[in-house]
């Protein structure tokens, strides 16, 4: 069955929350610690655009939404506007189907033309596909920061990738 790519829309928020609350409450991949409901995240998809620098795809096949992609604001200072933070998260049933790079390989087509140099990710380790994932788009390894994050009673780290754009 074919996998499309597309914008994601106000309708996909349920299954986007989804699957991000399957990660809020059994991974630190996320940081987040409380699930997500309709209303607390609104706002989260109000940040994307069918244009511009900050976009949300979906991946979908015989219209179940298998997992997301998209770049926010790096940091709120403007200087910060021409980097961009990627996220991509997968239902844990597609992960490993190329659902992941069909989703950047979407992404970062539709941001070829936007006024863009660099891209960030962080990354808890370990979590050696997301890595793979990232380092197939051209990221690569800026640096570690130890024991930044306490989740499911241990501190863990996070690896920052960075991608040159433009």
């Amino acid at each position: 069955m074919t996998l499309t790519i597309r914008s994601a829309e106000e309708r996909d928020l349920p299954r986007l929350i989804e699957i991000y609350n399957h990660y809020v409450e059994t991974t630190a991949i996320t940081f987040d610690t409380e699930r997500y409901d309709i209303e607390s995240r609104k706002p989260w998809l109000a940040q994307f655009a069918s244009n511009g620098p900050h976009r949300l795809f979906v991946a979908e096949r015989s219209g179940v939404v298998l997992g997301y992609a998209g770049t926010t604001s790096f940091r709120p200072k403007r200087a910060y506007d021409t980097t961009v933070e990627v996220t991509v998260y997968c239902a844990p049933d597609a992960t490993g189907q190329g659902v992941g790079n069909a989703l950047f390989g979407v992404l970062w087509k539709a941001l070829e033309r936007e006024d863009l140099r660099c891209a960030t990710a962080g990354i808890t380790l370990p979590n050696e596909p997301s890595i793979k994932l990232h380092e197939r788009f051209g990221f690569r390894l800026s640096g570690v920061m130890h024991d930044v994050g306490r989740k499911l009673g241990r501190y863990w780290d996070v690896a920052w990738y960075e991608k040159r754009l433009g």
